[in-house]
């Protein structure tokens, strides 16, 4: 075994340690060079938060048939062919006024849909919708104009302009489209019918103080 004196060693070593901790300085130099250079040393601003403006609450009717909502939602059936369900709410007492399902429902289906509902509900004096093709169509235009009625368009990209329609549309994906696996479109109007008298007839509702739609309406009268 070599035995080297600490002295000898000390000696020996510290030229190597200023050798090492010269180089590195040069490339610290050299990357902070290069970092400058580059402009990469420039303090990164932080991101200004954007004012969002508060929504503001929905307006709530004092009487039956001043707004209805409308609004599609979409589900498949068992084999997987798309269906679209057409949803009309009444904004007073939030009574689910019809739930239409078929493959497809273009504008003079909602016309359809809409006077078959006049024909026992009555006529209401607005109806909320998106800007949804079927919607901004002329077909529906024409009907509302005959009909004296008229449609407020929520502004592109803010459903919660239409908060009592997208709050229902939950429930009724919760409670009933996901409970069930529908073979025909049949089928799922049938399903569709008997749960909307529930809802509107047995389901207590936290947004009008805890009762069913159907009271509600007929407290009102």
């Amino acid at each position: 075994m070599l035995f080297v004196p600490a002295q000898r060693l000390r000696l020996w070593l510290e030229p190597q340690a200023r050798l090492s901790h010269w180089l590195a300085g040069d490339a610290c130099i050299t990357e902070n060079r290069i970092y400058c250079e580059l402009e990469l040393n420039l303090r990164i601003k932080p991101k200004k938060r954007l004012k969002r403006d508060k929504p503001e609450p929905l307006a709530v009717p004092d009487v039956p048939n001043d707004t209805w909502s409308m609004d599609y939602m979409a589900d498949q059936l068992a084999d997987g062919r798309p269906i679209r369900t057409l949803n009309v709410l009444d904004d007073f007492n939030r009574e689910g006024l019809c739930i239409e399902v078929d493959f497809s429902l273009p504008a003079e289906r909602v016309v359809r849909s809409l006077n078959q509902i006049i024909e026992w509900r009555g006529k209401p004096q607005a109806i909320r919708v998106d800007n949804g093709p079927e919607y901004v169509s002329g077909k529906l235009m024409e009907w509302a104009e005959k009909q004296g009625v008229r449609l407020e368009y929520i502004q592109p990209g803010k459903p919660q302009q239409n908060a009592y329609i997208e709050r229902y549309n939950r429930t009724v994906r919760g409670e009933w489209l996901n409970q069930y696996i529908f073979e025909t479109s049949e089928e799922a109007q049938e399903q569709a019918t008997k749960w909307l008298w529930t809802y509107n007839n047995e389901r207590p509702n936290m947004g009008i103080g805890g009762v069913t739609p159907a009271m509600k309406l007929k407290m009102a009268a």
